[in-house]
């Protein structure tokens, strides 16, 4: 076996990222696994990339992965102040007569707006969607309109919803990278409801329901997120786990049991936990230097960057990584914030294997007549001697 091969997935994620590959230099990191089942995607949180993958794009039926997006446009409207968890929902006839996983509501009765989504996030009911759905939008079809235009919020290229609840339909499809990049927005927009997830049972009306993510049992470390089960799609499980300050996703689509989604996912996770590790190099918004301004109200200008500067590595090599800064020659005011001023680099020696924008974290003006004529003059002199 050539140890030093990487697996050609994991290598070509990080020829992506600009990663030119020294095979004298590079950790020794083994083939990813190949796990049975139709897609998969295993992604670092904080950076975002993608480490192993697995027909990624492919559009795939999701089941009750569907519900993620239910239950994340749920604490958006929360958060936006616009339906409370503790407001009463009224169970409507369709949401009572919803088929597939249930959590056993009655029609004509009040539940709170918590109590479904604790049926949606741990008992995957299919009944609570509906509720859920018509509370937010008056009707399952018009919030199946505000679930796409989430998704196309969040760049989920390859998803289109047609319910609330992930029950078979021709036109209803997401595919394992989108349901990681939603994983990790619900996972970051929103810590407090994310504790949900990782809740095994939920008790209502005295009926015990446990979650049906086994991995809940088997790994201190998972924390979420949702199963999904149908005969079409199979079963599927979108799964995180934190160890040590890293935080990994899974998306695991079309395996063949419920034993089988759980068995997948932890070998791509103890992969990824096993051979990558993560560095931020820069927090988003941090003032990482102060630049000259000509011609401004302002001589100085703070800069820095729109997101944080996270890159996931082969384990012991971040270490050798070094970032530095570039800041543009002459910055003529006006500058507004957020405008590009200069890039960061990073470097592995004397390779460049990932750049971010350095932007203006604050706006400066232009100068007055007098104070716009002296730096003319000065950079007239200055440009003599430079």
């Amino acid at each position: 076996m050539n140890i030093f091969s990487f697996a050609p997935r994991v290598l070509a994620s990080f020829l992506a990222f600009g990663v030119s590959v020294s095979w004298a230099a590079e950790p020794i990191i083994p083939a990813a696994p190949q796990l049975a089942a139709k897609s998969y995607v295993l992604m670092d949180a904080a950076s975002g990339q993608v480490l192993v993958e697995h027909n990624g794009d492919e559009r795939l039926p999701p089941a009750s992965l569907t519900k993620l997006m239910t239950a994340y446009l749920a604490t958006l409207e929360i958060n936006r102040g616009q339906i409370r968890e503790e407001d009463k929902v009224h169970v409507s006839e369709k949401a009572w007569r919803t088929g597939g996983s249930r959590m056993f509501i009655q029609v004509g009765s009040q539940v709170s707006v918590s109590d479904l989504l604790h049926g949606v996030i741990i008992q995957s009911g299919n009944d609570a969607s509906v509720a859920l759905a018509e509370h937010i939008a008056g009707s399952e079809d018009a919030f199946a309109d505000l679930m796409n235009q989430q998704a196309q919020r969040l760049g989920l290229t390859n998803t289109q919803f047609r319910n609330a609840t992930g029950l078979p339909h021709p036109e209803h499809y997401s595919s394992a990278h989108d349901m990681a990049k939603l994983a990790r927005a619900i996972i970051y927009d929103d810590p407090q409801h994310y504790a949900i997830y990782k809740q095994k049972e939920f008790f209502w009306n005295n009926i015990r329901q446990p979650n049906r993510n086994l991995l809940l049992w088997r790994d201190p470390t998972v924390d979420g997120l949702k199963t999904g089960h149908t005969d079409e799609a199979g079963y599927c499980l979108v799964a995180s786990a934190e160890r040590d300050g890293q935080r990994l996703i899974t998306a695991v689509f079309g395996t063949s049991g419920e034993e089988a989604r759980s068995a997948e996912t932890q070998k791509l996770l103890t992969y990824g936990f096993r051979f990558f590790e993560t560095r931020t190099f820069y927090e988003k918004g941090q003032a990482l230097t102060r630049a000259r301004v000509w011609k401004g109200a302002e001589n100085e200008i703070e800069a820095g960057l729109r997101e944080n500067l996270t890159l996931t590595v082969p384990r012991g090599r971040s270490q050798q990584l070094q970032a530095t800064l570039q800041l543009d020659r002459q910055l003529m005011a006006p500058i507004e914030q957020g405008a590009v001023i200069g890039k960061v680099e990073v470097r592995d020696g004397d390779k460049v294997i990932h750049t971010a924008d350095l932007i203006a974290l604050e706006g400066v003006e232009q100068g007055g007549f007098f104070a716009r004529l002296w730096d003319s003059i000065r950079l007239f002199f200055y440009g003599l001697f430079n």
